[in-house]
């Protein structure tokens, strides 16, 4: 749980880190838009397998009256239309279903670059994380060795006061602190750099107060490189997928110049429609009658569309769609390959890495051996002031060596983490 010291400044560890930097990614929320999207296209493909429902309804006013040689007259005013009709589709080639498909690997899909999204997330803040602890430390070691050499400056100045050390000494000492100086102001402006790279990682605003929990990067021993599964990866999955996208567009495409089959079902009624005309009675007398037309019923049809020529246009397109998942099989014969390549040199970087940091150990635990030696001599007089502050130069290489290889490692397993999708 974030712990907040003042309006803006914040205290956090790497879980935290990861977390927050889920919460506020607007690359994380876009990839879940994404997968609701792909939801509801599923939803939207399986109404094709639904009978379709539809109405009508049409007024019509017209003037003047029709009128024919016979005398009739038909009168067309506020005559009106209605009806409605169901149409259900029996038979589309296989469309529907393959389009069902494809909505369903369209959701597997959203869903692995969702996974995908959210690997890079996290690798990315806790890479960021794990570089501001390592700056932050190599800042500590700087102050370290810069009260090292004012040590040395105050016991040499004390040393020249009694004229037991000459000016040269002073002068030698004066210009390491001036170097020392301006490494830990290079180190300082790392440390904000590295703040603001955590922040954007985190979606902070860039000026805010960071402050870690760890003050020493973590090294992990005995790790499993060699369990891990290459099909768990979220870019394994998208490419299998493509595939078989490739293989429903087959059915699609053919579909297209397959016979359609389907039922249509309806009830209309039209009315309004009146006709005067003359009539003769039965002594001969003719007679003006009006009548008035209105109708409605059911009705019930089954269409049949078949394709009968097209120029070989149907044949050429059922194998361009072939071709096409042909490709994607090579697609992920060869990014079989390289996905496995990755692994394969994330692991030995991790192993290098392993190896760096029981080096830099060593040098270590050596150089800091040598600057307890040479500070007792020269404090004894044994030893000249060259000698205490190469050892103390010595100190200083090997403590930074092994915080970048502390940091490097840390990255490496990150890096191999993330290729093995065990982030």
């Amino acid at each position: 749980m974030l712990v907040t010291e003042s309006l803006s400044a914040i205290t956090l560890n790497v879980s935290q880190a990861i977390d927050l930097a889920l919460e506020n990614s607007e690359e994380l929320l876009s990839a879940k838009k994404a997968v609701e999207q792909s939801r509801l296209n599923r939803q939207i493909a399986k109404t094709g397998y639904l009978p379709g429902f539809s109405g009508n309804a049409t007024g019509m006013w017209r003037l003047p009256d029709s009128k024919t040689d016979m005398g009739m007259s038909l009168c067309m005013r506020g005559v009106y239309m209605a009806g409605i009709s169901l149409t259900q589709p029996i038979f589309a080639g296989g469309k529907i279903i393959a389009s069902n498909k494809l909505a369903g690997i369209g959701v597997i899909v959203a869903n692995e670059q969702l996974r995908q999204t959210r690997i890079k997330i996290k690798a990315n803040a806790e890479t960021s994380y794990w570089s501001y602890v390592a700056v932050l430390s190599k800042l500590e070691m700087m102050n370290s060795y810069r009260a090292l050499i004012d040590t040395a400056y105050s016991q040499t100045k004390a040393a020249f006061d009694a004229g037991m050390a000459t000016k040269n000494d002073l002068l030698r000492i004066e210009a390491r602190q001036g170097q020392v100086k301006y490494q830990q102001e290079q180190v300082v402006n790392g440390v904000e750099l590295c703040r603001m790279a955590l922040c954007d990682a985190l979606g902070l605003a860039l000026d805010t107060p960071v402050t870690v929990e760890d003050s020493e990067i973590p090294v992990e021993t005995a790790l499993d490189l060699e369990n891990y599964d290459l099909d768990s990866r979220p870019e394994m999955k998208l490419l299998r997928a493509d595939i078989e996208a490739k293989r429903q567009q087959v059915r699609v495409t053919r579909a297209d110049f397959l016979p359609l089959i389907g039922l249509q079902a309806g009830w209309s009624a039209m009315g309004n429609i009146k006709l005067d005309m003359m009539q003769q009675d039965a002594d001969g007398n003719y007679t003006p009658v009006s009548n008035k037309i209105n109708a409605d019923g059911w009705n019930i049809m089954v269409s049949l569309q078949v394709p009968l020529f097209n120029w070989g246009k149907g044949l050429k397109s059922v194998r361009h769609a072939r071709l096409e998942v042909d490709n994607a099989r090579l697609n992920l014969n060869r990014n079989t390959r390289l996905l496995d390549l990755q692994v394969r040199q994330a692991i030995a970087n991790v192993r290098t890495g392993e190896e760096l940091v029981h080096s830099a150990e060593t040098s270590l635990r050596q150089a800091e051996a040598a600057l307890a030696s040479t500070t007792q001599s020269y404090r004894l007089g044994l030893a000249t002031i060259t000698d205490l502050l190469d050892s103390q130069a010595q100190w200083q290489t090997s403590r930074s060596n092994l915080i970048e290889a502390k940091t490097q490692l840390r990255i490496h397993i990150i890096d191999y983490r993330a290729a093995t999708a065990q982030i």
